[in-house]
């Protein structure tokens, strides 16, 4: 006499009386054909988890499916995953042997397993959104949870469904190299040979070719070197000069300050002048002729203060999307968290931002531009070379280092009472701009003038004396000044290591 299969009751939704999203019929072809067909795991293993078969038996024999194929020799057919449910017990809650060869049984073609398998994914994605949705409004009806904390949590969550939808295939070679090609000649055609977003900072572009797309930027100093003023000095030449979309996210200054910086810069007023408001006569009218300039910017301000990863994520979204944003400058990532309520570390939490960012970086195709605060070793060592960053100087993180694709460190000897260099250089108003990790290229340095009043830097006449140097250089080492009026190297010269 036969044994009468299991069956497995359906699941409604609370407080509609609705069966969830289910396909069975579907969940039983995807299995047999998994244990019929020598190559079927390979085509859709990386789709499917046991969480997506709404079958608890189905999930089971999944998971015995999954461990075979984890395993060196990988084979997988009807008696290896009997044998493999017995190993994990799960053999009689599976349906015992009768429904498990069942499964093989009722195949009639696996032509479509990739198909079967996507509408199984699907209808899972429906139940996690119904499962998502229902959590939300019961923990909205609880007055003590805190609505702050339930959208973040929510955010997370629906991040975390929308991530199990993406599969990323590998493709044959012959449209990345078409791309590669379209971006080499994009590069030719543009002034400079710029194959990103100019920073408007000669050297600097000469270095890296402009910032690049995907690519995090971790630009870091020790306070008062001018971290803000530097990216600020940026946006103003992206925004008001080459008309390329920029948003900011300044975590430690107000909209108000920010914005009060960037006319400081741009109107060429002192800062003090624009926070008090006493401005001499030509002073007003230099303020009201040159601040058209701002006005219509492509540049958009976000002061969330504590922001977290998640509505970062959610913002540049956003921006890129209705905004057409082209560069991300975040103002600084300490001040970030991972949105996460656990006792890790303030290391750890400091690795997930960076990860994330440069996830997101990735993601939307844009590069980030994130500020970093350098830890104390710097101001134990002593002298001109002494008090040059180091890559060990990232404050609470090596991960920092690791994701990031550029590392720029920002250094003005004067602020240390270094006046002159060993050779006699004047180093007044001179900050060096340190290229101390480049992923894709060279490293170097680029010295430029900083305008305290004005709180800007600006290229040094004859196009911004620079010192570049191959990528395969330790970038420890210490790299000579060179002088203001010093213009770029030939490239017939021998740069000296």
């Amino acid at each position: 006499m036969a044994k009468k299969e299991k069956v497995v009751e359906p699941i409604f939704v609370p407080d509609t009386g609705r069966i969830q999203p289910q396909a069975t019929d579907l969940e039983r072809a995807v299995l047999g054909a998994l244990m019929l067909e020598k190559d079927a795991f390979t085509n859709i293993g990386e789709m499917l988890r046991p969480e997506c078969f709404y079958d608890k038996r189905h999930a089971l024999i999944f998971t015995a499916i999954s461990d075979l194929a984890r395993r060196n020799d990988g084979m997988i057919d009807l008696l290896t995953v009997i044998e493999q449910l017995k190993q994990n017990g799960d053999l009689k809650a599976a349906g015992d042997v009768l429904y498990v060869s069942g499964l093989t049984n009722d195949l009639a073609s696996s032509v479509h397993i990739e198909s079967h398998a996507k509408i199984i994914l699907q209808k899972h994605l429906a139940r996690e959104l119904i499962r998502f949705t229902g959590k939300i409004q019961g923990q909205a009806y609880d007055e003590t949870v805190g609505i702050d904390d339930l959208m973040q949590e929510a955010e997370k969550d629906l991040f975390n469904i929308a991530q199990t939808n993406i599969k990323r295939d590998a493709i044959q070679i012959n449209p990345i190299i078409n791309d590669a090609m379209t971006s080499i000649k994009q590069a030719a055609s543009n002034r400079g040979g710029l194959s990103g977003i100019s920073s408007g900072f000669t050297g600097i572009d000469k270095i890296t070719s402009g910032w690049q797309k995907s690519d995090l930027i971790i630009i870091a100093a020790r306070p008062a070197m001018g971290k803000t003023a530097f990216v600020l000095s940026m946006a103003k030449n992206m925004a008001v000069d080459a008309k390329k979309p920029v948003a900011i996210f300044s975590l430690e200054m107000s909209n108000i300050q920010l914005i009060n910086r960037l006319i400081a810069n741009v109107c060429e007023i002192q800062g003090d002048k624009i926070k008090s408001g006493v401005l001499e006569k030509h002073e007003w009218e230099q303020l009201d002729t040159k601040i058209r300039e701002l006005y219509d910017a492509p540049i958009y301000v976000d002061d969330t203060p504590s922001l977290s990863i998640f509505e970062l994520r959610t913002k540049a979204r956003s921006l890129v999307r209705t905004a057409n944003i082209e560069c991300l400058i975040i103002d600084y990532l300490q001040l970030m968290n991972s949105g996460e309520k656990n006792n890790s570390s303030r290391e750890q939490e400091v690795s997930k931002i960076s990860r994330s960012l440069k996830g997101l970086a990735k993601e939307l195709n844009i590069p980030i531009i994130a500020l970093s605060q350098l830890n104390r070793s710097v101001e134990t060592r002593a002298g001109l070379e002494g008090k040059r960053p180091q890559l060990s100087d990232l404050r609470e993180s090596g991960a920092i280092e690791q994701d990031a694709d550029l590392v720029c460190f920002i250094h003005r000897p004067e602020v240390y009472g270094i006046k002159t260099d060993g050779e006699g250089n004047d180093l007044t108003n001179r900050a060096e701009i340190i290229v101390a990790k480049h992923r894709n290229g060279a490293i170097g340095e680029v010295w430029l003038w900083f305008k305290r009043s004005f709180t800007r830097f600006e290229n040094i006449e004859g196009a911004g004396a620079f010192k570049e140097f191959d990528s395969s250089m330790n970038s420890q080492e210490p790299m000579p000044i060179i002088g203001a009026n010093e213009t770029f190297l030939n490239e017939s010269e021998e740069v000296p290591f």
